[in-house]
């Protein structure tokens, strides 16, 4: 292990994004948040699209941070954000258009349009991975039938942090754990799925080289390094999936042991050394999506934070604005069991008025119907722990193995109430932290590209010494059982 390093991670989730310097020293791992900024979906003509050259320059105002604190020398630099999108890159180098947003309209009925040419069931034996209307491959079907002149005339297809990484570096390639959640990739042959792209008509000669994560893509552009102040700094491919980076950073030992990776979304799975791909993975409708050190994030989606920071946006727009903690009180102060809702249903998918879809969605079902906004959350909370009870038993049933604690890591951590209702729910103990378990599995596998820690399990060693967490043991309240009939009465 290197006596010292310092490297600058660049963490892009689906609400907002951020610039981390991490400091190691041996075995302590040192945070500090440089930059912060909103991520933000800009809606145009009932479209929706992520502003890139935005988030470009906030990438360059995070490195200038970054300088203004350490100097000019830098370890690495590293860039993960959220799966599925992407870009196009023309034959003059040009991006094509802003890339849409994975909650865009134009993916509805494209799941459907893809099996009537290449079977449901041959679609999952090819790729792994969980059907979801928001998988790149839709988008990518949908621009095939809308004939896309962006398609036609489309060089390289790039992940939104192979963009990032192209406009630092000048180099194109897909890093394995984001290229994964595209629903092209065939983890068995370890390369994009050609077959399944030739079916339906997407064009393969795009898809660009795949490698590992830690893998040195090229050294920061030496324009870009005058422009911000830094010396000369390789920019290195952490696993570009936020998750995948956030599941690197587990704080875990042995194999007994299941991930929640809670923010936006929540992806609750295990690490294992081979895809999952059987009857009994499809019929759970789990992902086989890339991890670090050869491994396979055997994971499936769930809707997450995302209704709460929707509910949140509704009242703050109505002048009434509360934080996490704030809203996690209401909660905790409304009766329990009330009302549960399925939060994967499509109805909460696209952005809007949350609350009054959650009412909605009550009142459909025959339940009584949350009025105020802690009766609402609590509905919601309740209902994310008993969603994340189904998957961790469909978890087991698909390893065919019990799992014995739920590591939570992310954002979505520092709630303790979720994290209560999730161990009471499920029935096992519940480790939290570190809630940037993100940045800290980005600058980790940048760490192991340069040779300060020789390998991920020497990493995870240093998070367990330089983070603590909490745990939260099942209290055996009998609500929950039938509370989880309930969501099983309604998912039928």
């Amino acid at each position: 292990m290197a006596k010292s390093a310092r490297f600058l991670a660049f963490d892009f989730g689906a609400e907002s994004g951020r610039a981390v310097a991490a400091e190691l020293s041996g075995s302590k791992i040192t945070l500090q948040q440089l930059h912060r900024f909103p991520t933000g979906v800009t809606t145009l003509h009932g479209k929706l699209y992520w502003d890139i050259l935005r988030l470009y320059s906030e990438v360059l105002a995070g490195m200038r941070a970054y300088v203004g604190k350490h100097g000019p020398e830098c370890s690495g630099i590293g860039v993960d954000t959220w799966g599925v999108d992407f870009g196009l890159i023309g034959a003059d180098g040009e991006l094509l258009g802003n890339p849409r947003a994975y909650r865009d309209p134009r993916t509805h009925g494209m799941m459907e349009a893809v099996f009537k040419v290449v079977p449901r069931e041959e679609v999952y034996e090819r790729t792994g991975i969980q059907f979801m209307q928001i998988n790149t491959l839709y988008h990518l079907y949908a621009m095939v039938t809308e004939k896309s002149p962006f398609l036609e005339s489309a060089e390289t297809f790039l992940m939104m942090s192979g963009l990032f990484n192209y406009f630092l570096t000048g180099r194109r390639v897909a890093e394995f754990s984001n290229a994964t959640t595209t629903q092209i990739y065939d983890p068995r042959k370890k390369r994009w799925s050609l077959e399944l792209c030739d079916a339906l008509g997407i064009p393969v000669q795009m898809l660009p080289e795949i490698v590992p994560p830690g893998t040195v893509i090229g050294d920061l552009l030496p324009e870009i390094a005058e422009e911000v102040g830094l010396a000369k700094t390789p920019v290195i491919a952490p696993a570009c999936h936020d998750t995948g980076s956030a599941v690197a950073a587990v704080p875990a030992e042995g194999d007994s042991w299941a991930y929640l990776s809670s923010g936006t979304w929540s992806l609750m799975g295990a690490e294992v050394p081979e895809p999952i791909i059987t009857s009994k993975s499809l019929e759970h409708n789990f992902t086989n999506e890339g991890g670090v050190g050869g491994t396979i994030r055997f994971l499936k989606n769930i809707m997450g934070l995302w209704i709460v920071q929707q509910c949140r946006a509704t009242w703050a727009a109505r002048g009434e604005d509360h934080s996490y903690s704030e809203m996690a009180r209401m909660a905790e102060s409304a009766l329990p069991f009330e009302s549960i809702i399925d939060v994967d249903d499509a109805s909460f998918l696209a952005p809007g008025d949350m609350p009054s879809r959650v009412q909605e969605a009550c009142r459909n079902t025959g339940q009584p119907v949350p009025e105020d906004k802690g009766a609402i959350l609590r509905c919601v909370f309740e209902s994310l722990a008993l969603k994340y009870r189904y998957v961790f038993e469909s978890l087991q049933d698909a390893l065919g193995r019990n799992i014995g604690r739920l590591h939570i890591v992310g954002g979505g951590c520092q709630n303790a109430l979720l994290n209560r209702f999730t161990a009471d729910a499920c029935g096992v103990p519940v480790v939290t932290g570190p809630v940037e378990a993100t940045a800290i599995g980005n600058v980790l596998m940048q760490a192991v590209a340069v040779g300060h820690f020789k390998s991920v399990a020497e990493g995870r060693e240093a998070v367990r010494v330089s983070f603590e967490g909490d745990r939260y043991d099942p209290l055996g309240d009998p609500g929950w059982d039938a509370a989880y009939d309930k969501l099983l009465d309604l998912m039928k």
